[in-house]
Formats: C-alpha cells, sequence, structure tokens
C-alpha cells in the first residue's frame, strides 16, 4: 500500500476496523436529523471477530458451544471443551477493495488440565501494510510496515458442572509510526489489559425432544478492561475497546444426525461517550452543554459509559449492537451457518448478513464466512471469503502413535 501519510491520518485508517462509517461523521454530522455520535478508542483491531464460525453467525460467540477460538469469545468455555486441547488460525484481508496487502491474523491455543481447569492463550496481528510517510509540506519521510498486535494468556475453571468462569491478561502493541519517521515525541503505543468471563450451560427437559438432546447456554464477558494508550510524550491518553459482551445459545438434536443452535449476542463499549460542546467565546474554551467529560480514567471511563449518552436513555440504547445467528450440524462433520449483525445508525452503522459453513474431519476443522452488507454501506470484509482452521493436537498425536495393522 502507498499512502501520502502524517501519524494522525494513519491512525484515523487504523480506526476503519471499527467502523467505516463513522468517518463519515467528519463530513456530515446528522442522520436523518439525529446527531452522529460514535463511540471511537484506539486500537480497534482488538474488536474484530477473529474467526469464521462466529464471523458468520453475525459475529456472536459468547454462549456458543466451546472450541479453540473461545479463547477470544469467551475464555470461561473452554473447561466444557469437549477435546483436549487444540490450536486454531485464521486469515482476513483487510480493506481490499482499496489496498492489497493489510490484513489480520489469529493464533490461538489452549490445553485441558484435568477435569476442571484449561489454559488458552492467543497472538493477534494486524498489519497496515506498507506506507510511504511524509511531513506536513510533502517531504519523503521513507516507508514502513506499522502493524498491531496482542498477546493473550488466561485460564478457566469449572465451579460445577453447569458453570465456569475465566481470566485473562493481554498485552497490547500498536506500533503505527516509526520514531526515525515522525516527531520525536511520537513513539509505539503499548498498553496492558484483561478480561473476565463466565459461562452457564444446562441440559433442558422437554418431552417433546426426547429421545434426544437440548440445552440452554449463557454467556458473559468484560473485555480489555486495562489501561489508556498513547502514542506520544505528552499526557493525553486514549481509551482502549473495553467492551461488554453478554450471549445465549439455544441447542437442540432434531435426531440423531442432525443438530440445530440458535444463538444471540449484545455487545456495548465500555467507554464514555463524545458530549455535545460549544466554544465560550470570551475563554475560548469548550463548554459542555449536554452529556458528561471524557477526561476520566479507564475503570472510571467504564462505569460512566452507562449513563453518559448526551440525550440520555435514548441515546444510551443506541450504543447495545446485537448479533444473532443459526447453526445447523449434520452428523457433527458438517454444517451450514446464517447471521445477521445490527449497529444503530447514529453509532457506526454497521448492518450486515453473514453466511457461512464448516467442515470437521478427524484432527481437522474448517471454517468459512461470507458478508454481505444490508444498509448501502461497504464494510472492510464486504464481499470477500474469510477462513479459519483448526487442530485438535490430542487426536492427531494418538493416530500417529496408533500401531499399523
Amino acid at each position: 500500500m502507498t499512502l501520502k501519510t502524517n501519524f494522525w491520518t494513519l491512525t484515523a485508517l487504523c480506526a476503519s476496523v471499527g467502523s467505516l462509517s463513522a468517518q463519515n461523521s467528519l463530513v456530515n454530522n446528522s442522520i436523518n436529523g439525529g446527531q452522529l455520535n460514535t463511540v471511537t478508542t484506539a486500537v480497534p483491531f482488538l474488536t474484530i471477530s477473529p474467526d469464521s464460525r462466529s464471523a458468520s453467525l453475525g459475529e456472536a460467540g459468547v454462549a456458543i458451544s466451546p472450541d479453540v477460538n473461545s479463547v477470544h469469545w469467551n475464555l470461561a468455555k473452554l473447561s466444557f471443551a469437549e477435546k483436549s486441547n487444540g490450536v486454531g488460525l485464521s486469515y482476513a484481508p483487510w480493506l481490499r477493495k482499496i489496498v492489497n496487502d493489510m490484513f489480520y491474523a489469529y493464533l490461538p491455543a489452549y490445553a485441558k488440565v484435568g477435569d476442571r481447569f484449561a489454559v488458552g492463550g492467543s497472538f493477534r496481528y494486524f498489519s497496515l501494510g506498507q506506507i510511504n510517510y511524509t511531513d506536513n509540506f510533502g517531504n519523503s519521510l521513507g516507508s514502513n510496515n506499522p502493524n498491531e498486535f496482542a498477546l493473550d494468556l488466561g485460564v478457566s475453571t469449572a465451579l460445577s458442572k453447569k458453570m465456569s468462569v475465566g481470566v485473562t491478561l493481554r498485552y497490547i502493541s500498536s506500533n503505527l509510526v516509526p520514531r526515525s519517521f515522525a516527531a520525536s515525541n511520537v513513539r509505539p503505543g503499548k498498553a496492558g489489559a484483561g478480561d473476565i468471563s463466565w459461562y452457564y450451560k444446562t441440559p433442558l427437559k422437554n418431552k417433546k425432544v426426547k429421545p434426544y438432546n437440548a440445552s440452554l447456554a449463557l454467556g458473559a464477558v468484560i473485555s480489555n478492561i486495562g489501561s489508556k494508550i498513547t502514542y506520544t510524550d505528552k499526557t493525553e491518553r486514549d481509551f482502549i475497546p473495553a467492551n461488554l459482551r453478554i450471549g445465549a445459545a439455544y441447542s437442540m438434536d432434531l435426531d440423531k444426525y442432525n443438530t440445530i443452535t440458535f444463538t444471540t449476542d449484545i455487545n456495548k463499549l465500555l467507554v464514555p461517550t463524545r458530549p455535545q460542546v460549544i466554544i465560550d467565546t470570551a475563554t475560548g474554551r469548550q463548554v459542555i452543554l449536554k452529556g458528561k467529560s471524557q477526561d476520566v480514567g479507564s475503570i472510571a471511563g467504564i462505569f460512566q459509559s452507562f449513563t453518559d449518552a448526551p440525550d440520555g436513555f435514548k441515546e444510551e440504547i443506541k450504543e447495545y449492537n446485537i448479533s444473532a445467528g443459526f447453526e445447523w450440524w449434520y452428523q457433527k462433520q458438517f454444517a451450514g451457518r446464517i447471521g445477521y449483525f445490527h449497529e444503530d445508525k447514529l453509532k457506526g452503522n454497521r448492518q450486515f448478513l453473514t453466511v457461512g459453513f464448516g467442515i470437521r474431519y478427524n484432527v481437522f476443522g474448517l471454517d468459512v464466512a461470507y458478508l454481505v452488507p444490508t444498509n448501502g454501506n461497504q464494510h472492510p470484509l464486504s464481499n470477500q471469503l474469510r477462513f479459519s482452521m483448526m487442530f485438535d493436537m490430542a487426536s492427531f498425536s494418538d493416530k500417529k502413535a496408533a500401531p499399523v495393522n
């Protein structure tokens, strides 16, 4: 990718990960009489749905059956994983209609320890491709490959036969502009964060579905609880995308071959909303008309995010996104999926349909997802395929060790 850009232009490009339509607020700050007021953060790559299974379920993943990608969605689920360990790999090109060398990659892994515990970790990497830098006068500062990554490590434990909890620690690095190419006060951003997760699953007794099984699963995760991040030597710091996600999944065996799952997630960024302000002509300072100041700490910002929308409850409720999906499995080997994601038009306007399929064969699994915008707006991953693979390492070792007759 070749772009003439400075540090702040590059930062705006990274923000497209969360919502392309949010950038439109720079040009048009109203839609049908309502004010655009998107909630924005630094390092939005942390909010990307990394795997194709959940991506094809409308980005719902908190309560669906556990697999290796639960490291991202809900680490607590791993205590109830059927396999003793696993490794995954996901890849997604980014903004492919604009550039050809941006991509997102995700590598998770987990292992169960006894009957109650599981440990999991992951590496997320977001590359912005090759960028040519210039100063404000158009003079070349050279080129580089800016990138962001996150390292996760966590543990899950079962509290009972139906419930488990998990804790994840995360290191975040965002290297957008090397110091040698920019002003001396610009530096890579670094932050630490953590997740707290909960999972509950119970069988359902229903005469209508006997002799086949049905179950209800619930999940909740508060993710990216941590420090703010800065790219300069100044004291100003930006929020990282602290996030609340709660979800439910209902699964039922139609017969001994077919299983279906209905799932839904509700998602909210736990980041302060931008207030409505005016400029005091006497002092030249901003004065808040509605809402609350964003100049608070990260933990205070989490609590404030529930009550600080400038237009009160009617705006606050618009900050909750809804994901819904349907999954069908045949003999636990072939899956078909469809989903929908909805975000209010005043909070980013991401609305899209997702479809996909999955294959499980012995030690190997493959998931594919495809996204179609439904509101006329473009999305970074629209009209292109995303791929995820997973490997059951324990079964692989067993097969290698099996004697040949």
